[in-house]
């Protein structure tokens, strides 16, 4: 399992269970299996410090069950899941944290997010010589 948490650079508490969904270690409350969509709206990310302990909590909204009289049933769930804090704590300033608006002005945060690594390229060697340029062809006009 921690071997499937090195190869996912996108969030380290992201991982596939054995049956095959993809789930978030850190939903303690709720289903913990989640989606691209739903990991990009997760709070942790929009803090992104080192120093945050924390567990979410997912919710996702019931749906509604519509039956006309002709007997057509249809079922209405236009919201999607969300996660939010279930519990959170700064571990620099042990402090609770309710919301990531309180982490924006904290000075112990990282300014800027970690970036991946890229591998540079060697440098091209540029070819002895001169460099003639050949002439362009022009269309015939009639």
């Amino acid at each position: 399992m921690d071997s499937d948490r090195s190869v996912n650079r996108v969030c380290k508490h992201r991982s596939v269970a054995a049956d095959g969904r993809i789930v978030c270690a850190k939903i303690t409350l709720g289903d913990n299996q989640v989606s691209p969509n739903l990991c990009r709206n997760c709070p942790a990310k929009t803090i992104a410090c080192h120093h945050l302990r924390f567990s979410l909590q997912k919710s996702s909204p019931s749906a509604i069950v519509v039956r006309y009289i002709n007997g057509r049933t249809e079922v209405w769930n236009d919201e999607p899941p969300s996660v939010s804090f279930l519990h959170a704590a700064c571990a620099a300033k042990i402090a609770p944290i309710n919301s990531p608006r309180e982490c924006i002005a904290c000075s112990l945060r990282p300014t800027t997010l970690p970036q991946p690594q890229v591998r540079e390229k060697p440098a091209r060697r540029k070819p002895e010589g001169k460099v003639v340029p050949l002439p362009q062809p022009v269309a015939a006009t009639g």
